[in-house]
């Protein structure tokens, strides 16, 4: 019995359960896939693995890039429908190889039955049967091939998407790093601006200072000039005492001047300048 297989198939099938059993993709080689596939040009294998490869590397970096709802959605659509494509052809092939037993089964059974007589009818069975055989075979490849177209055409749209959204995330941390230098530079002109006050407060400070130290010293000068004001005036009011006694004496003692030279004086005495 033919074995109808894709080897690029096959080796993203096994690529993927050897990450599933604990292999990093990148770790993965050609001979790892042809030791799980058996088969297959290891040129093929090469090629689609390191398609393969690629494709998880955006993916992961997309992962990481997009919120985990986007990216767990946006995995969740790709993985059925690879999935589907994998369920797709493994069914067709199994369904072909099917067919195709089933014919060539049929032609052994017609050909031992009537091996004596019926050599001619075998050899046209035969004939009838390999080309039923090919022409599922051809079935199958346009199949594939239609799998195929329709499955790159899924990973364009998918590469243009996530290359849209590589595009978007550049942009994102391009306006990021510009917002995070106008801060930088708003705090530097801050931190400029907290300087210059700080060290005109330092000034203000300074001159408060001064200013206080000179009107405590004109509060002690003043309490000093007032200690001295009452002072004076406390002189001046004993001088006006003494000038009203001084003057009390005077005029008693012009008054006994005058009892005692009334009579005798007719002539008005002068008085000195």
């Amino acid at each position: 019995m033919s074995r109808i297989s894709d080897t690029r198939l096959l080796t993203r099938q096994a690529a993927a359960r050897l990450v599933v059993a604990g292999r990093r993709p990148h770790d993965l080689t050609v001979d790892l896939i042809y030791a799980e596939i058996c088969q297959g040009s290891r040129t093929t294998i090469k090629d689609e693995l390191k398609v393969w490869k690629d494709e998880q590397a955006r993916v992961d970096a997309l992962s990481a890039a997009l919120p985990p709802a986007v990216a767990n959605a946006m995995l969740s659509v790709w993985a059925l429908a690879v999935e589907h494509g994998e369920q797709a052809f493994a069914q067709r092939g199994e369904e072909l190889e099917t067919e195709a037993t089933g014919a060539a089964m049929r032609a052994e059974s017609l050909a031992t039955a009537n091996t004596a007589a019926l050599q001619a009818e075998t050899h046209t069975l035969r004939a009838q049967s390999e080309q039923a055989l090919r022409d599922v075979q051809q079935a199958h490849t346009r199949e594939l091939e239609a799998l195929h177209a329709a499955r790159a055409g899924h990973e364009t749209t998918l590469r243009a998407e996530v290359d849209q959204a590589t595009a978007r995330l550049e942009g994102v941390q391009k306006r990021v790093m510009m917002q995070t230098d106008e801060a930088r530079e708003a705090q530097r002109r801050a931190e400029a601006a907290l300087a210059k006050t700080q060290q005109r407060n330092e000034q203000f400070v300074g001159d408060f200072q001064r200013l206080s130290a000179d009107a405590a010293e004109q509060r002690r000068l003043a309490d000093r000039h007032e200690k001295q004001l009452a002072s004076v005036m406390d002189e001046a009011r004993e001088l006006r005492r003494e000038r009203d006694t001084l003057a009390q004496q005077v005029a008693s003692l012009q008054g006994q001047i005058r009892t005692h030279t009334g009579p005798q004086s007719t002539r008005p005495t002068k008085r000195p300048r």
